[in-house]
C-alpha cells in the first residue's frame, strides 16, 4: 500500500478546470518532484493533496484512507500524517523560533513542554540553527527562516513532507542552504513531495518526477526517464530552465 495515492483528481475554480484526471502514488521513503510551467496546476495539486482545497472529483488516500468525504476523526488522523513547508515561510512573527517550533507540538500533538523543547532544539541543531532558538523571524535571513519552517514541519513527526516551491523566495546563495537540508532528508528516506523549478535538484534528489501542463500529467517516471525521454515539450521546458 502506498503512503499517498491520488486517483483521478479533478479541481476547477469556477469555469477554469485546473486539474484534469490526475493520478499518482508515493511510497514510504520515496521523493516525488512535480515540475512544469507556471499555471500547469502544480501548486493546486499540492494544496489538494494536503486538504487545503476541496476537490471536485477523485480520491486522496493516505495509508489507504480516503480524505475526500471522510468523517472528522478520519480527517484528523490523515492530517497528522503530513507536514507542509510553504514558499514564504509562514512563521509567526510575534513568536521566537523556539515558540514557532513548540507551539503545535504542545497544543496539537499534546507533547510535554520540556520534551517539546528538547525535540525542537535537536531539530535546530540538525538544521544548523543551534543558536537561533531565541531569535524572532524578522531577525533571520530568508534561508534561515525557511530552515525554521522545515524544522517546524518536522517537529510534528509527519510521515510525509510537502514542499511548495521552497526556494522561490530566496536568492541563489540562500537557495543552496535550503536545498542542502532537503537533500539530507532524502538521504534519511524522508517521504517527500516537492513542487520545484530547480531542475538539477529535482533530478538529483527524486525517485520519481512528474511533469505537468494544462492540468494534466504529461510525463512521469524516474529522473532519467523524464529528463532523457523523447517528449518534446518536456525537453523544451527543461532546456529553457537549464539555460537560465
Amino acid at each position: 500500500m502506498s503512503l499517498l495515492e491520488i486517483k483521478h483528481l479533478k479541481k476547477s475554480f469556477k469555469e477554469l478546470e485546473v486539474l484534469k484526471d490526475i493520478s499518482l502514488k508515493v511510497d514510504k521513503g520515496q521523493v516525488l518532484s512535480i515540475i512544469g510551467p507556471s499555471g500547469s496546476g502544480k501548486s493546486t495539486l499540492l494544496r489538494c493533496a494536503v486538504l487545503l482545497e476541496d476537490v471536485d472529483g477523485g480520491e486522496v488516500l493516505y495509508n489507504g484512507k480516503n480524505a475526500v468525504g471522510a468523517d472528522r476523526k478520519t480527517l484528523r488522523d490523515i492530517k497528522s500524517c503530513f507536514g507542509l513547508v510553504f514558499q514564504n515561510f509562514n512563521l509567526f512573527p510575534h513568536m521566537n523560533v523556539m515558540q514557532n517550533l513548540t507551539d503545535a507540538m504542545i497544543h496539537v500533538k499534546k507533547i510535554n513542554r520540556d520534551t517539546a523543547k528538547k525535540e525542537a532544539q535537536a531539530l535546530l541543531d540538525k538544521l544548523g540553527l543551534s543558536e537561533k532558538g531565541d531569535a524572532y523571524p524578522g531577525q533571520l535571513s530568508g534561508g534561515q527562516q525557511q530552515r525554521v519552517s522545515i524544522a517546524r514541519a518536522l517537529a510534528l513527526r509527519p510521515e510525509i513532507l510537502f514542499f511548495d516551491e521552497p526556494t522561490s523566495a530566496l536568492d541563489p546563495e540562500l537557495t543552496v542552504e535550503v536545498l542542502k537540508v532537503i537533500k539530507a532528508l532524502a538521504r534519511e528516506k524522508m517521504t517527500m513531495v516537492i513542487v520545484t523549478h530547480e531542475m538539477a535538484f529535482a533530478r538529483e534528489v527524486s525517485d520519481q518526477i512528474i511533469f505537468m501542463e494544462n492540468g494534466y500529467i504529461v510525463a512521469q517516471g524516474s529522473p532519467d526517464e523524464v529528463f532523457e525521454g523523447d517528449n518534446e515539450r518536456v525537453k523544451e521546458f527543461i532546456g529553457k530552465l537549464t539555460m537560465q
